[in-house]
């Protein structure tokens, strides 16, 4: 009797409304219908070696295909799903990956049905810097009687860094359009180099000082 007393019959009247609302909830949650979203998902590595870089110009998203009760699916977004491929074994080449729904990460309460595409293909290759050229852009009509004398930058190389084979084929970046209409004598503009090739990037600051000099 002790024991019903102190584990069963203390606070009986607050554990039968605890009891009843519990089912009440579970009685709400129960009778919402089921149904089905597709969220889009961008892929996440991680672990990735510090000397590799993903040489393919694109990632696919995926889409991730939920079911579970409206309630919980109404409020679904992009951020609480997580596609996440582990990249520590990663060697330069091409390597196919597979995204099985058990390799989704989602909230408790929802079912991951159905991943498109399952399957994707990422290509690695080893990191590389090299320094190049910076070629000035100059446009524009001199003033009368002047013509173009001399364009210098500074710097006048730059570091770039990315995937190695795509690095082979940069000789130099190009600066932003410098308007050099009417100068007479000298002028300085400060602009900024552009890396036409998105996987590749600059490791030193972007912005240029290029100086352009006219004469009779």
């Amino acid at each position: 009797m002790d024991f019903l007393r102190k584990y069963v019959f203390h606070n009986l009247g607050l554990k039968l409304v605890s009891l009843a609302v519990a089912v009440l909830l579970w009685m709400a949650i129960a009778r919402q219908p089921v149904a089905e979203i597709a969220i889009n998902v961008p892929i996440e590595f991680v672990n990735a070696p510090n000397n590799l870089e993903i040489s393919s110009e694109s990632i696919p998203q995926i889409q991730v295909r939920l079911r579970g009760y409206v309630g919980a699916l109404r409020d679904m977004n992009a951020a609480q799903v997580h596609a996440t491929i582990d990249l520590s074994n990663a060697r330069p080449g091409d390597r196919t990956y597979d995204l099985p729904p058990s390799r989704i990460h989602a909230p408790r309460d929802v079912t991951v049905e159905e991943v498109i595409p399952s399957q994707f293909r990422v290509s690695f290759d080893n990191r590389g810097t090299r320094s190049v050229d910076v070629e000035p852009r100059v446009i524009g009509t001199t003033a009368p009687g002047y013509r173009l004398k001399d364009v210098t930058v500074e710097p006048a190389t730059m570091t770039i860094s990315g995937p190695a084979h795509r690095l082979e084929n940069l000789q130099s970046v190009n600066t932003d359009p410098v308007d050099a209409s009417g100068v007479i004598g000298r002028a300085t503009f400060t602009t900024h180099a552009f890396v036409s090739d998105p996987m590749l990037h600059l490791v030193t600051p972007s912005t240029v000082r290029v100086t352009v000099v006219t004469s009779k």
